[in-house]
């Protein structure tokens, strides 16, 4: 007969409420205690005992009759406290916090490793996609040598619109927030935040290396226009924010921004709040995850998979998981956006007089950029044509210097938008 494993909660929300619909079908588990903010505003759940809330979360992780902690209320602030907490008193822990790992993910590990226990994180990168397990176990014989990933649904679903529609970012993002798809405040998401956390954790994983997480670049879709999109796909590309990790030498190159996506790649079809992560590694060259990246059962699905993992082992080994535990000990440093090579989607409006597009093309030799395509798309009624270049690989700060220059010349009126190119 199993022996029952007792579990704290911390917190009853969206994830949290689908963690218990999910956890009590198992009769191996039992889920003592939940912390919420406030008894009197927990979500009702059918079923659910109420005298299993409490809101002092410190006396669950503190309880020595509660072999794993679950976490699930987010942020940096109290959530750290209690992992922290739980992690000294010998439990195990696993949380849906991607920010937490990726801002304090070091230190929490080298405590969970002083005190012999398990902290775990599925549910941290790809919500409902199983990527942390699959990196750590089934592809184990493996070289990392790139990761691509759409790890954000709300700006993906905002520019799945922007593509198909021909929208403005500002309506379709009010779209998305009345949809529950964006937040009130979606700062963390457009910006690139959200994507960044992600990667960071990714990036560690991959290359058994500490990530400083705030040396990552990060670009967000914010200033992304319609009209991008339109040339985007007269050149056979789509746009998709990328969050991307790949060794270059003896540094890592780790950044978060726009990029144009071929169409003959498959991340290009990912649309809508769907999530996708593709790897490139050796022996097995490429693999991709695809599934929702978020939501109440697709992110406690993944929350459930770690606590029975831990649940199928508890009580036969005192090294639980070997290979999910976090052993990186060394840092590394992250390579500068100005130091990485790229190709450029670049749009120009300039004076539409003979010479122009010669112009540019020298201005760009002279920075050792050569260019794929230069072509003139419309001419508006004040005699200003639109030029869009597709540039081959050069460094970003060769870009920097050729536009910068460029903009100086009187016939040059504006230098929109520089998105770079993804490479297959």
């Amino acid at each position: 007969m199993k022996q029952v494993v007792n579990v704290g909660l911390l917190g009853l929300g969206t994830v949290g409420g689908g963690v218990y619909k999910v956890l009590r079908n198992f009769k191996d588990v039992e889920i003592l205690k939940i912390a919420v903010k406030d008894k009197d505003l927990a979500q009702d759940i059918e079923g659910l005992d109420r005298n299993l809330l409490t809101e002092d979360a410190k006396i669950i992780v503190t309880n020595p009759d509660i072999d794993i902690i679950i976490e699930v209320i987010g942020g940096t602030g109290a959530a750290y406290e209690f992992i922290k907490m739980a992690l000294e008193n010998g439990k195990h822990v696993v949380t849906a916090n991607k920010e937490l790992i990726a801002k304090k993910g070091d230190e929490l590990f080298d405590i969970a490793k002083a005190n012999n226990v398990l902290l775990l994180f599925e549910a941290a990168v790809g919500g409902g996609i199983p990527i942390i397990m699959p990196m750590k176990m089934s592809l184990a014989a493996n070289k990392f040598e790139k990761i691509a990933g759409i790890l954000n649904g709300t700006t993906n679903y905002i520019l799945t619109k922007m593509d198909e529609e021909n929208a403005d970012y500002e309506v379709v993002l009010k779209e998305a927030q009345e949809l529950g798809y964006a937040e009130a405040d979606p700062t963390g998401d457009v910006l690139g935040y959200d994507a960044a956390y992600k990667i960071a954790i990714l990036a560690s994983i991959a290359f058994k290396k500490k990530i400083d997480q705030a040396q990552i670049y990060r670009e967000g879709i914010d200033t992304l226009n319609p009209i991008e999109f339109k040339y985007a796909n007269d050149f056979g590309y789509k746009i998709k924010l990328i969050a991307l990790a790949q060794a270059i030498g003896n540094k890592l190159d780790v950044r978060v921004h726009p990029m144009l996506v071929s169409t003959e790649h498959p991340l290009a079809h990912i649309n809508n709040v769907t999530n996708s992560v593709v790897i490139k590694a050796q022996p097995v060259n490429q693999v991709m995850f695809t599934g929702p990246g978020a939501g109440e059962m697709p992110t406690a699905s993944s929350v459930c998979a770690d606590v029975l993992a831990i649940v199928s082992e508890i009580h036969s080994t005192n090294n639980l998981l070997p290979e999910m535990r976090c052993n990186n000990t060394e840092k590394v440093d992250i390579l500068p956006i100005d130091e990485t090579v790229n190709k450029y989607f670049i749009r120009i409006d300039a004076d539409d007089t003979p010479g122009v597009i010669g112009c540019i093309g020298n201005i760009c030799s002279k920075y050792g950029i050569n260019l794929s395509y230069i072509v003139q798309k419309d001419v508006t009624k004040d005699g200003l044509a639109t030029i869009v270049i597709l540039t081959g690989f050069c460094k970003e700060k060769s870009v920097i210097a050729a536009l910068n220059e460029l903009s100086s010349l009187i016939s040059i009126k504006n230098v929109h938008k520089t998105i770079r190119v993804m490479e297959l």
